[in-house]
This record gives C-alpha cells, structure tokens and sequence, in this order.
C-alpha cells in the first residue's frame, strides 16, 4: 500500500514514502523491481489462511470486496486479513455518526479524485491529476490480497474523509519496529479544507480505532506513523489516545510509532 498518514486536523502527511513506480517518490527502473510496497508483496495462500484464521477453502469473500457467497464450482476467494471492514457498520461518535464504507469506484471516484486534486492533499499523496490515478490507486488494493481496505468515510451522511485500513504487521512497517501479529494500521485523509484543523480528525481517528478493536477481537494495537517533525498530526494522534511509543526510520523520513492499545483504551 502507498501509505500515507493524515495529520487529522491540519492535513494529510506521508506515513513513509512510497516506492518508485507509484505516486510520491522518483526513482530508477532498478527501485521498481526492488520497491517495497505492500501492493506488490504475495503471500502463499495457504500462509494468508493461516494469519487470517480460515482455510484456503473457506468461501467467505475478503472485506471490502463483494458480499456474495460464492457458488461451489466458484474458486476460492483470498482470506479476509481484516475481519469483514464492510459489515462493520456506523458508530456514534462525538461529532456526529460515522460509517466506514469500503470503496466502490464506480461510486466514489469522483469523490476522492477531486480530494486528491485539493492542493494541500496532493502536496502528500501525489494522486493529483486524472481520476485514472486514483482509481489505480484504489483498484490495486480491491485486486490486492486483502491486507489493505480503502474506505470512504461517512459523516452523518455525507462522505468527508477517505480512509485505508490496512494489516501493519504485513505492511514493509514491520521491517522497521517490532510488529506483533493483527497489528492494524490506518491511513487518512480529511477531504474537506473546512473539516481540517477543528478537531474532527481526532476524533474520527479515536472512533476508528475503537472499530478495529471491537471487531478485530485478535488485534491488540492500532499503529500510526505520522512524520515525527508534524507535531500538529502527532497531537491529533495523542488527542484520540494513541501514545507515543518511538522514533523509526523509514524510507526517506524519522517518523514517530503511535500506537492505541487494546490494554488501555480505556485510560487514554
């Protein structure tokens, strides 16, 4: 996954840079071949099973794709690495309801693609430009193993913010701290200039974080990476009770490990 964190309240910030051959980083033929993106890593589909706790046979779809079961001359689906995103449903938070919804491109193309034309958004996800970028962007982890979900995200009703719900410990992060298994990291981007710097992405991000751990009851971290020089995003982070837990370097950047803790969710 090309991840990109948003500090949630003063604008989208890369989380690390993304590898040659995809938006926001240059870079040689050879860095392609050798690039470290999540889209481009397989695992054996017995091994997905396996981290997924289901079978190659089971034929229950990956979250976010499709809800229809499959028949039984239909080849098995890839295992759902993220506990069915899509049947989630809303939550009550602070500032209004909120739904994650997977992403449909037919439906939410435009949408997106004109945030990631908004000049303060493509100073970091590099989407700007036609909706093709987009939509590869997106289309690459509907097509992609499961471990990374893209969700628009719905605010009474009105789609404001887009989100990627992705597994940490099978992301290149783990190369660089001490991942555990079901790690789950997210990835977001406030649309709307008007809905940045007010608080909303706080508290949008301590909502999130409470979903993935209520319905991914094998998780017991939430992870961030937010550039450890954007002290507005670390803020954001620590206002929806992460904690600071290191500095890591990453491809091109120091970056500070922000975690939310099953064990104290709670307190913070």
């Amino acid at each position: 996954m090309p991840p990109t964190d948003a500090s949630a309240d003063t604008g989208p910030v890369p989380a690390h840079p993304r590898p040659a051959g995809h938006p926001g980083r240059s870079g040689t033929a050879e860095d392609v071949r050798d690039c470290e993106d999540t889209l481009d890593l397989r695992l054996p589909g017995e091994l997905l099973a396996l981290i997924a706790g289901t079978t190659p046979e089971a034929d229950e779809p990956a979250a976010g794709l499709t809800h229809e079961r499959r028949g039984p001359l239909d080849p098995p689906g890839p295992p759902d690495l993220l506990d069915q995103v899509g049947t989630w449903g809303p939550t009550e938070t602070p500032v209004g309801l909120f739904h994650l919804l997977p992403v449909h491109v037919a439906r939410d193309l435009p949408v997106i693609s004109g945030w990631m034309n908004d000049p303060a958004v493509a100073a970091f996800w590099q989407l700007a430009g036609s909706g093709a970028r987009t939509e590869d962007h997106l289309r690459a982890q509907l097509a992609g193993d499961g471990r990374s979900v893209p969700c628009l995200g719905v605010l009474d009703g009105t789609p404001m913010s887009y989100w990627e719900i992705y597994r940490a410990d099978l992301d290149p992060l783990a190369r660089h701290y001490p991942a555990r298994p079901h790690d789950t990291g997210v990835h977001l981007l406030v649309g709307d200039a008007a809905d940045r710097g007010r608080g909303l992405g706080s508290a949008l991000l301590r909502a999130v974080a409470d979903l993935v751990l209520d319905r991914r009851p094998a998780c017991a971290r939430v992870v961030a990476e937010p550039d450890l020089h954007n002290t507005p995003s670390v803020a954001a982070f620590l206002n929806a009770g992460f904690r600071y837990a290191s500095e890591v370097d990453l491809p091109g950047k120091r970056a500070a490990l922000m975690i939310r803790d099953r064990s104290l969710r709670h307190l913070m």
